[in-house]
């Protein structure tokens, strides 16, 4: 029989460590350097070698926790999880609620944007991700969604939320690698922009009436976001709607 691929792989589900020789190092601590690394210079950065360093252990200690870097990222990556807020269903109106958890996957993915490439890489089993996914079946439930459509549901707000973090992340970066203001990046656009013109009026009219001379990124990303998320909750509201009347 030929080896399971390795998204089957998981630090999750292969037998737990013997107790015996447990090193002093806690996986506690080593997530946490490993995050704190992360969050600093992104999975390129990481290494056991560096992180070993950063602990100032030995390799031994790391690899009683973690059997490579690959186990490692997933530890992280369910701890980044575990920052995401979940309401409680029904203390608010069910709107409300996944707009709050909407926003905090949003939130926590711009504060380790490198969780981002990895979302799907692996099962997400890990004890906050499961305690997550709990929380958004109970609120979804409470609000009236059911079978399938409760998981299209969670993927649709799932995929806003991220959507839009991917885009702000690397937008983010760019122009924190470009070293010049936004206003003066714009400003260097407009030759080229309106070079082309001619071929592009529709654009170039909806561009004439809203100059970016002024505009503030963040506040461009933070307000698509927001219009999108409610435009989502309509959608859905009238969805739950409907399908109590069919």
């Amino acid at each position: 029989m030929s080896a399971k691929p390795d998204f089957f792989h998981s630090v999750w589900t292969r037998p737990p460590r013997a107790r015996g020789g447990q090193p002093s190092l806690s996986r506690e601590q080593i997530v946490r350097a490993a995050i704190e690394l992360l969050d600093a210079e992104g999975t390129a950065g990481l290494s056991m070698r560096r992180l070993g360093t950063r602990l100032d252990a030995g390799a031994t200690s790391l690899y009683w926790h973690v059997a490579n870097k690959e186990e490692l990222l997933e530890l992280a990556v369910d701890e980044v999880l575990g920052e995401i807020y979940v309401p409680e269903a029904g203390d608010a109106p069910w709107r409300v609620s996944v707009s709050t958890f909407a926003n905090g996957v949003r939130a926590t993915l711009l504060r380790h944007p490198w969780v981002i490439a990895l979302l799907g890489t692996k099962p997400t089993l890990g004890p906050n991700a499961l305690r997550m996914g709990d929380r958004v079946i109970a609120l979804l439930t409470d609000a009236g969604f059911t079978g399938w459509a409760m998981s299209h549901v969670s993927a649709l707000i799932h995929g806003h939320a991220i959507g839009s973090a991917t885009t702000q992340a690397a937008g983010t970066s760019a122009l924190r690698q470009s070293g010049i203001p936004v206003s003066e990046y714009f400003k260097n656009l407009e030759p080229y922009l309106d070079r082309i013109t001619a071929d592009h009026p529709h654009y170039d009219q909806w561009r004439q009436a809203n100059p970016m001379d002024d505009a503030e990124p963040m506040k461009i990303w933070e307000d698509s976001f927001a219009f999108g998320l409610e435009r989502i909750l309509d959608g859905l509201e009238h969805w739950l709607v409907t399908a109590k009347q069919a």
